[in-house]
């Protein structure tokens, strides 16, 4: 079942968003309202004296509050949304009268009106986009499990495994862990942030159990900010990237080659790069494409416009970087 969940109003994208969408409900109201195209203007105005107040102290109050509406559930969040928005109104009008009265000030009732209006259209738009947005998660989980279960890989894994079960049982052990651990995590509900840890102990399993087939042509260099592991971060971002490193970057290189992953903290954001060598007679990197846009739809559900996801070739090597905002 789909979770629902209320946007983030400490989110930048989000807060855009709001504003847009209410920007675009003043200009609907002002035209149906006006009695004659020449007046819309001067309506839209009159309209944004109001509206704009309360939208702005609305926000500031749900910025404030967001780490506890976060916490409740949906239908609760969006009861102490609307009372936050009624609250702000009613605060607003009455400071309007005491302080800035003028003969175009609404009643009271029509403010709340408009105001819960606004309110329930914006709490819609952004469901429905997590609704538009949300099947890229099971879309990602099933790329995956198609990648695992791709030709030759289940095979080239146990035949790993059984070629050190007798001189190397120790590590055949582990190599079947990392096997069971890797399906335990494509088959759950990865719809949850998770600790960057997590995200790259699983990348560390899949690393070695292609170590089992490709040896030392397979080389990863881990340069990680440990202070960051405990950041959240989407399931299955990482691990992608680093299997197109492998199976685009590494696989078609007679001698192998290095693959380099890059965790840091830069300006408030956390920055993960991945890095790997070209192979140019190939030109493998065609089938990047896909893996890449189911990222940065997940990352767009997860982070709006504060997070992103780019990439570009040069003359030896593949980059690939994620960044994220991060509140420590």
């Amino acid at each position: 079942m789909q979770s629902m969940q209320l946007p983030d109003c400490r989110n930048l994208g989000v807060n855009l968003r709001i504003l847009l969408l209410i920007s675009s409900m003043m200009m609907m109201a002002a035209f149906l309202i006006s009695p004659n195209f020449s007046q819309v203007f001067n309506m839209l105005l009159v309209l944004a004296s109001n509206v704009v107040p309360i939208l702005f102290v609305s926000l500031l109050l749900l910025y404030v509050i967001a780490p506890v509406i976060k916490n409740v559930p949906y239908v609760i969040g969006i009861f102490l949304v609307c009372v936050i928005t009624v609250l702000a109104t009613v605060g607003l009008f009455y400071v309007n009268r005491l302080f800035l009265y003028n003969d175009i000030e609404p009643s009271l009732i029509r403010s709340i009106g408009f105001t819960l209006i606004c309110t329930l259209v914006v709490i819609g738009y952004f469901n429905l986009r997590r609704r538009a947005l949300s099947p890229s998660i099971n879309e990602a989980r099933l790329q995956a499990l198609q990648a695992r279960i791709r030709p030759h890989f289940l095979y080239n894994c146990i035949n790993g495994v059984l070629s050190i079960v007798r001189t190397d049982p120790k590590r055949a052990e582990t190599a079947l862990e990392d096997m069971a651990d890797l399906f335990r995590v494509l088959m759950a509900d990865n719809r949850d942030l998770v600790p960057l840890d997590k995200e790259i102990e699983l990348c560390k399993q899949y690393c070695a159990l292609e170590k089992l087939r490709l040896g030392e042509r397979l080389m990863v260099v881990w340069q990680i900010d440990e202070t960051l592991l405990k950041v959240n971060i989407p399931p299955l971002v990482l691990q992608p990237l680093l299997e197109n490193a492998v199976y685009h970057g590494i696989e078609p290189l007679e001698n192998g080659g290095e693959i380099l992953v890059l965790v840091e903290h830069r300006a408030k954001q956390l920055h993960i790069q991945l890095q790997n060598p070209i192979c140019k007679k190939n030109n493998h990197h065609k089938g990047n494409h896909m893996a890449l846009a189911n990222i940065r739809e997940r990352l767009s559900l997860h982070f709006d416009a504060e997070a992103s996801l780019t990439s570009h070739i040069t003359e030896n090597h593949y980059k690939v970087e994620i960044i994220l905002p991060l509140n420590l």
